[in-house]
C-alpha cells in the first residue's frame, strides 16, 4: 500500500547503550537533524531503552545512557519543539503493539534476521526471548506512529523490509489499509562509518581499541590525535572514486570527511586528488574538530542538569502518546479485543 494517505512522518531510534561515536552522528544524529529542519515530514526520535535490555545492562548505567543519549540528541541539533523526543519506555504503546506484532510475525522470519544470528552465534539457547523478537518490536516502534519513513544504515534495512512485511500481513489478514508499508532512507556519504584503524568493519564502541573510534565525548585534541593515527595506505589519493575500490581505509576518511563537509565523495577528490595523506589528514582534522568538539562541549553542559533532561523525555513522551495512542486503540478494535 501507498504511503500518500498518511501524514509525512519520520521515526527512528538509537539504542542507550553507552558512547557515542562519529558513525551513530553522521549514519543517524546528523541525517535526524537534516530531515526535522527539511520541514517536509513530522520527525519523531526516540532511546529505545526497551530494545537495549534484551541483553544485560547495569540498571545505573542504562539510565545514565538514555539520559546521555538525550544530550547528544540535542547537542547534534534535535529540537524537542520541533521533533517528538523520548525514551520508549515512557510510551507503553510500543510494548503493547509489539505483542500484537509477536502474533503476526512468523518464526522462520524472525530466525533469518542477520542481526539475530550474528548476536545470539552460538549460544542461542541462551540468549533473550526478547533478542529474537527485537525486529517485531522495532517494527512497532515505527507502526505505532504510522511512520511513512525510517532513516537506516544498511546494518538495519534487512529489519526495516520485516517492518515492511509485518504490516502487509497485518492488513491482509484483517481486512484492512490500516498501516503504511514504511520506506527505508538510506542515503548520504557516511551512512556506515568504518574503524579508524581497520576501514572493512564498522566504527563500534566495543572495539578493545579507542583509537578506532571517534567518540562525541572527545576532547579536540583527541579527535585530531585520532584523525592523524587513522589507518591509510601509502599511494595519493585518486581522482576518481573507483580509485578508491581496493582502498577501504582511504574511502572511510573521504566518506567521513565528504559527510562532515556535507559534499559527495567525488567533491572531495576533486579538492584533494594527489594528495597524501600526510597532507590531507590533517586537513580532514581541522573539519572533523570544527563539526564535532562544539557537540561533546555541549552535551557535557546538558549532562550537569539531568532533572532537565527528564523534563524534555517527558514532556517528549506525551508528545508521543498523543500520536501513538490512538493508532493503538484503533489497532485494537480491528483485531478484536473489547475496549
Amino acid at each position: 500500500m501507498s504511503t500518500s494517505q498518511f501524514t509525512p512522518r519520520v521515526f527512528s531510534g538509537i539504542q542507550p547503550s553507552g558512547g557515542l561515536t562519529l558513525g551513530n552522528y553522521l549514519g543517524a544524529m546528523k541525517r535526524f537533524v537534516d530531515m526535522q529542519d527539511a520541514g517536509t515530514h513530522e520527525t519523531i526520535y526516540c532511546m529505545v531503552d526497551l530494545h537495549a535490555i534484551t541483553v544485560a545492562q547495569d540498571p545505573k548505567d542504562l539510565a545514565h545512557n538514555t539520559r546521555e543519549l538525550c544530550a547528544g540528541f540535542i547537542a547534534s541539533g534535535i529540537d524537542p519543539e520541533k521533533s517528538v523526543l523520548f525514551n520508549q519506555s515512557q510510551v507503553p504503546e510500543h510494548a503493547q503493539l509489539g505483542w500484537i506484532f509477536n502474533c503476526v510475525a512468523r518464526m522462520g522470519w524472525m530466525g533469518r534476521m542477520t542481526q539475530w544470528k550474528d548476536k545470539a552465534g552460538k549460544n542461542a539457547e541462551q540468549a533473550s526471548l526478547g533478542l529474537f523478537a527485537y525486529p517485531a518490536l522495532m517494527a512497532a516502534d515505527i507502526l505505532v506512529y504510522h511512520a511513512t519513513h525510517v532513516p537506516v544504515g544498511e546494518d538495519q534495512k534487512q529489519h526495516l523490509e520485516l517492518t515492511r512485511d509485518i504490516a502487509a500481513k497485518f492488513n491482509h489478514d484483517y481486512g484492512v489499509d490500516f498501516f503504511p508499508i514504511t520506506e527505508p532512507v538510506i542515503e548520504g556519504a557516511a551512512t556506515r562509518v568504518m574503524s579508524l584503524r581497520d576501514g572493512t568493519k564498522k566504527m563500534s564502541k566495543s572495539d578493545p581499541s579507542d583509537l578506532s573510534r571517534i567518540n562525541m565525548t572527545d576532547t579536540a585534541d583527541a579527535i585530531a590525535k585520532k584523525i592523524r593515527k587513522a589507518k591509510t595506505d601509502p599511494e595519493p589519493l585518486p581522482e576518481a572514486l573507483d580509485g578508491l575500490d581496493e582502498r577501504p581505509d582511504a574511502r572511510n576518511l573521504v566518506n567521513i570527511y565528504a559527510a562532515l563537509a556535507e559534499i559527495t565523495p567525488q567533491q572531495v577528490l576533486d579538492q584533494h586528488a594527489g594528495s597524501q595523506f600526510g597532507t590531507f589528514k590533517p586537513v580532514l582534522a581541522d573539519l572533523a574538530v570544527e563539526k564535532l568538539a562544539p557537540i561533546g562541549t555541549e552535551m557535557s553542559r546538558l549532562m550537569e542538569d539531568q532533572a532537565e533532561i527528564d523534563r524534555i523525555l517527558a514532556r517528549g513522551a506525551e508528545r508521543g502518546r498523543e500520536i501513538a495512542a490512538p493508532i493503538l486503540a484503533k489497532t485494537l478494535e480491528i483485531v478484536g479485543m473489547v475496549r
